[in-house]
């Protein structure tokens, strides 16, 4: 069956819920998105895509009386159709959303009440678009990795982290201990793992303690600044704040730390409070519970990119994007290092839309200007932030190790971002502290330019880690 064929079949309802003809979606009015879809029993293609663009903004199951002109202009609109591929592109008047800058408020049309419509099968938002004048209702990051880095001294390179492992069970003082010997060992970023919270056997106040005396320390033995992020997700928002205040009261300098949300299982208002409370401290969204939404496999959700989107968007500072298939996550190239680049660059290419963050138009000088620099991968937005959004930096875990610091680096076509390997530090078999070694020497010879098997021959840390994580032992010797 053809789309005029098709178009024919619409009630009057859906009828006010399609625009084929629909001149110039991007004219700023309008939140693009694409979804990939299969309609339910009993209904086509279009009838399928009307429903969910109505219950997905303005309408419910039948027309009503209550409706007004108004109202009807706040109608989404299905704008285009791929039969072949059970895609469709929906246009959402941004005016629809709450005007205080409210990430929970668009998912909830979006991919809200739509994915549990009876009418659809499939139903997957994939890509998103928005228009300048809607990115300016929203924060972006405030602290980002660029001012990581200043902290840090660290230019030409990933921040290397790691997480804490075992993630649980540990003692307050075993805790700080294992984040003192990946200091020591020459590594710049610690974090909670994500369950990390207020245990008995490990309380929230005595970790904070204990992770500040172990930083002093490393930080004095080694001559170099030191970054932990700690998990402030809590059961309550006054409990979130008085950890947040712990953090902020335990003495550390401003730049030493970061706050961890899990802003999948805690929320968007939670993630949202911590940026605008403490624009002045790294905000690190961690995914947990993203797989339910994003595996590729489930028909129901939302892709790794929109999630990505959504954090820069709210203002995370960085989020865990995946290691696109190197690691142990479910995950692919394609879709993570995609991820990736839409939240680091200015602009960049998605799935299926070019986004850019500027909140002036993308044509004026000074964006191209910008971009340009972005690509050459210069400081942006540090003196001119109403142009645009600032970036929002990848963080790599799941499965890495030394060994394959260069493959994800040659992956993902730089080093902006922050990698946290857990069991590919503390699994060395010399322990913590030569894991970091190793780390930092894998990251050593990427940067000479020299192969890391050759470069091993006088690091042993480095040898004892190619050996135990990949068998190359011969090769060594």
């Amino acid at each position: 069956m053809t789309l005029k064929k098709y178009l024919k079949s619409l009630n009057s309802k859906q009828a006010a819920y399609v625009n084929l003809d629909l001149s110039n979606p991007r004219n700023g009015e309008y939140l693009l998105c694409v979804f990939h879809f299969i309609p339910g029993d009993g209904l086509n293609t279009l009838q399928a895509a009307a429903e969910i663009a109505a219950e997905s903004s303005t309408g419910t199951n039948f027309k009503v009386t209550t409706e007004t002109p108004f109202s009807r202009e706040m109608n989404a609109l299905v704008y285009k159709v791929d039969l072949k591929q059970n895609l469709v592109w929906i246009a959402y008047p941004w005016r629809l959303f709450d005007r205080m800058g409210n990430i929970q408020n668009i998912l909830t049309y979006v991919v809200g009440n739509v994915l549990g419509m009876k009418q659809v099968d499939a139903l997957k938002l994939l890509d998103l678009w928005f228009p300048p004048a809607m990115l300016e209702q929203y924060d972006g990051p405030s602290y980002t990795i660029d001012d990581m880095r200043k902290y840090l001294d660290v230019y030409d390179r990933p921040i290397l982290g790691t997480i804490v492992k075992p993630k649980m069970g540990l003692t307050s003082a075993e805790y700080a201990e294992v984040c003192y010997d990946f200091w020591v060992g020459g590594g710049d970023f610690v974090k909670n793992d994500e369950p990390q919270a207020n245990q008995d056997f490990c309380p929230y106040d005595k970790m904070v303690r204990h992770v500040k005396e172990a930083m002093d320390k490393a930080v004095k033995e080694t001559g170099r600044k030191k970054v932990h992020s700690f998990n402030v997700s809590a059961s309550d928002f006054d409990t979130m704040i008085e950890r947040c205040e712990l953090i902020r009261n335990a003495g550390f300098e401003s730049g030493s730390y970061a706050f961890l949300i899990d802003g999948i299982t805690a929320g968007w208002m939670a993630v949202q409070t911590l940026r605008r409370r403490y624009p002045g401290v790294f905000l690190h969204f961690h995914r947990a519970a993203h797989g339910a939404f994003t595996r590729p496999e489930s028909p129901f959700g939302f892709s790794v990119l929109v999630l990505s989107k959504f954090a820069r968007l709210a203002g995370a500072s960085g989020i865990h994007t995946g290691t696109a298939g190197i690691g142990k996550m479910k995950g692919d190239k394609k879709e993570d290092i995609t991820a990736a680049h839409n939240i680091l660059n200015l602009s960049a290419q998605g799935h299926f839309f070019s986004q850019s963050w500027a909140n002036v138009p993308e044509n004026d000088e000074d964006v191209l200007r910008l971009v340009h620099e972005d690509v050459a991968h210069h400081v942006i937005l540090s003196d001119d932030s109403w142009r645009g959004l600032k970036k929002c930096c990848p963080i790599v875990s799941g499965g890495l190790n030394p060994v394959l610091l260069k493959p994800f680096i040659d992956a993902i076509g730089g080093v902006d971002f922050i990698t946290t390997m857990g069991a590919g530090c503390h699994a060395h078999p010399s322990g913590t502290k030569a894991g970091a070694r190793a780390l930092v020497q894998a990251c050593d010879a990427y940067l000479k330019g020299i192969e890391l098997v050759k470069y091993s021959k006088k690091h042993p840390e480095l040898a004892e880690a190619i050996t135990f994580f990949s068998g190359k032992e011969k090769e060594i010797k």
